[in-house]
């Protein structure tokens, strides 16, 4: 049965964002996660609504900053060679800010915190790779410095994993860590539809 969560408790607002008052982070879309060793279950129909939705976010003004992961030249998440690219579907247009982070939390060592405070909104909207981990942490990095974020479901992935007691499913991860981000760190909607 489900409980009551400490956003609940905390008495914090559970109203979603809406595109025309936010700011859309769109985390670590790269082609790492498309294919080889760090391929996401569903990643091609949760990159396709993050596609949809950053659409519906550009026609409706909102502001716009890609993140990407940089993990070094040689790696799985060289932003210098295209494994590292942000995938073709949700690439920065002209005006558009890129991010590049080295750490989960987009904020950590970063300038992004900034860029938001620059666009004036409170809210954001988070959605990318992987679900469990730059999604979480920078959400929870977001709601630590004072934002308000929402998550999207439909438009984050990530993989399975092996514990130390028992293998975990990518859609048991990302249950598990959208379950966390909506405890306390931001409000989750299944789908973009759900954002006005």
């Amino acid at each position: 049965m489900p409980t009551t969560t400490l956003r609940e408790l905390s008495g914090l607002d559970q109203t979603p964002a809406s595109l025309a008052d936010s700011t859309l982070l769109l985390v670590d879309y790269q082609n790492t996660y498309t294919r080889g060793v760090m391929e996401l279950e569903g990643w091609e129909p949760a990159l396709d609504a993050a596609a949809d939705l950053l659409e519906r976010a550009r026609a409706a003004g909102a502001t716009v900053i890609h993140i990407a992961h940089d993990g070094g030249e040689g790696s799985a998440y060289d932003i210098r060679e295209e494994i590292g690219e942000i995938h073709p579907k949700v690439a920065p247009i002209d005006g558009e800010q890129v991010v590049v982070k080295t750490a989960p939390n987009s904020f950590v060592g970063t300038d992004l915190g900034e860029r938001v405070d620059a666009a004036g909104n409170t809210n954001v909207i988070v959605i990318g790779f992987m679900t469990h981990m730059c999604v979480t942490f920078t959400s929870e990095g977001a709601f630590l410095r004072g934002n308000a974020p929402t998550v999207v479901a439909e438009a984050c992935a990530t993989r399975p994993l092996q514990t130390a007691v028992a293998s975990v499913s990518a859609e048991q991860l990302h249950h598990s860590a959208l379950a966390t981000i909506g405890d306390i760190y931001g409000v989750v909607v299944p789908t973009a539809a759900d954002l006005t």
